[in-house]
């Protein structure tokens, strides 16, 4: 099975992108070209959607790893949304991620940062 990209690019420095198939040996080169492509600078929030991300392996575990790093380095916020549940279980497994960066749905996400911004100003 192949592996689709869309990346979806607001002018308020978020950058939404969306996997779809499977990230796996074959397929993380082309999620990582394409994630190397997006500047920390100009996108502060990168979103990385994995509604329709059907499996993944430890190939695609390490290119989500390395985009987060970059971004983070870059000063941006590299957040997971919408895992499917055998997807979430392996991310469960490694303890990889802080859990105060993956979300269940856009919603929830959208929720966290309306809080985050609401303290800021407080």
């Amino acid at each position: 099975m192949s592996l689709n990209i869309e990346i979806f690019k607001s002018e308020n420095g978020r950058c939404q992108i969306e996997p779809r198939g499977r990230l796996d040996t074959h397929t993380s080169p082309q999620l990582e070209s394409a994630l190397a492509k997006l500047d920390g600078k100009e996108y502060s929030l990168q979103v990385l959607d994995m509604k329709d991300l059907d499996y993944i392996s430890s190939a695609g575990l390490r290119c989500i790893f390395k985009a987060r790093k970059t971004a983070v380095a870059a000063g941006a916020s590299f957040l997971l949304v919408n895992l499917q549940p055998q997807v979430q279980k392996v991310l469960d497994i490694i303890k990889a991620l802080p859990p105060h960066e993956i979300f269940a749905s856009n919603s929830e996400l959208d929720q966290y940062l309306h809080k985050i911004q609401k303290e800021s100003l407080a």
